[in-house]
């Protein structure tokens, strides 16, 4: 009868520490923030020096907000960046209302229409 006891102890400590784990996971998620790309413009040809004076951390989320018949966005490496152009097995949204999460250190988006990414229409945010 007393192993009884001490096994229902044992499983009551470990129900608490398991909930106490999803707390802290939870407040962690909660502390990230939703930036509207480009602002009350949204995802357009001004995007490059959005994101100036701005601070961005993992897990953060970008919505972008654009007309999808004649934008879209696209997440690239730092090469696809430089050079305005998508690299094969590049993401392609396509919505007019994205919601991306940043991934820790560089994360770079291009707008795949030609023209767009050179006329200014591409991001480049460093997220701790």
């Amino acid at each position: 009868m007393m192993n009884q006891g001490r096994g229902s102890a044992s499983v009551n400590k470990l129900s608490l520490w398991l909930a106490l784990l999803c707390v802290l996971i939870q407040i962690g998620t909660n502390d990230a923030a939703v930036f509207m790309v480009g602002d009350g413009v949204g995802w357009s040809f001004s995007a490059d020096s959005w994101s100036e004076g701005k601070s961005f951390r993992s897990g953060d989320e970008l919505v972008f907000n654009y007309n999808p018949d004649i934008h879209n966005v696209v997440a690239v490496d730092a090469s696809g960046y430089k050079n305005c152009q998508v690299p094969a097995g590049s993401r392609v949204y396509n919505s007019g209302n994205d919601h991306i999460p940043l991934d820790r250190g560089m994360n770079y988006f291009i707008c795949s229409i030609p023209g767009h990414c050179k006329g200014g229409m591409k991001i480049a945010i460093t997220a701790n």
